[in-house]
């Protein structure tokens, strides 16, 4: 199999263009491509090291750079070297210029000011963190979203994933003898979420689970009957209740995560509001 480079440089930490790389590669399958980041390149003499790493190991090369100077100059550079460089937010800032009217900013990294987005993310992730696997139920009603399922149905990765994102969350495991407190079902500001999973997924993941902690696989934690009751029990509840339910089966945490802020966007779209809730990204 062959091998490429695909070469990535941002003025800044480089997390979008990582993302948008990683996003488009997803979609070829038996790649083999090696990605090399080149994060916070803001001066001539920095780009000029780059480029010596380049022409080591040539390939496609994409880049998020404000800077017209160091634009011409990667650009120059990589012409001469017979390479393809693309801006790959450029059409994307295009249309937005067209549709607002103005030009854009061009200040590296503005994304991720310090502004107030950025420090309500912060304490997004710190209620998230405070509040994971039922811990503080006492103010929950201050929570966004309130993640509820048996063990090992993501709700520790999902709820930190919706904190990156801005949002407040909870999250309580559904455990058949011991119910979650009253607190969970009088709650009127939080969306409660139902997390679910088929039975015969939830046994291989809680065996992994077992078996990283070097403990015997052989327990009810495991067991099928077992595994089936927890499942139909927090199934009652949510249905009970009248929550909305995911089934993270087949999903991945970013999946799950999408499909909770639609749900969320909804209900305050129900509720009266004319657009949904923007969370910083």
């Amino acid at each position: 199999m062959a091998r490429y480079h695909l070469h990535l440089l941002s003025d800044s930490t480089g997390e979008t263009l990582e993302m948008i790389a990683k996003a488009a590669l997803a979609q070829f399958d038996d790649s083999d491509v090696i990605r090399h980041f080149w994060p916070m390149v803001r001066s001539q003499q920095h780009l000029e090291r780059i480029m010596g790493e380049i022409s080591s190991h040539p390939g496609l090369v994409f880049y998020t750079l404000v800077n017209n100077e160091m634009r011409a100059k990667l650009e120059e550079r990589c012409m001469s070297l017979s390479l393809p460089a693309f801006a790959v937010l450029d059409g994307v800032t295009d249309a937005l210029e067209d549709l607002l009217g103005q030009e854009a900013a061009g200040r590296p990294g503005r994304q991720h000011r310090l502004d107030d987005a950025y420090f309500a993310r912060v304490d997004a992730i710190q209620y998230t963190i405070g509040h994971d696997d039922g811990i503080s139920w006492e103010d929950w009603e201050d929570a966004d979203i309130v993640l509820a399922g048996v063990s090992r149905t993501s709700k520790t990765p999902t709820s930190i994933y919706l904190a990156n994102r801005g949002y407040k969350v909870a999250n309580i495991p559904i455990v058949v003898e011991s119910p979650p407190p009253a607190a969970l079902f009088g709650l009127r500001r939080p969306l409660v979420v139902g997390l679910t999973t088929a039975p015969e997924r939830l046994i291989q993941v809680r065996r992994n689970r077992l078996l990283s902690l070097s403990q015997s696989p052989d327990t009810d934690y495991v067991n099928g009957d077992r595994v089936a009751n927890e499942l139909k029990y927090a199934r009652r509840m949510f249905a009970d209740n009248g929550w909305p339910v995911i089934d993270v089966t087949r999903r991945s945490i970013e999946e799950t995560a999408a499909a909770v802020i639609n749900i969320y966007n909804e209900r305050r779209l129900a509720a009266g509001e004319t657009t949904p809730g923007s969370k910083p990204i």
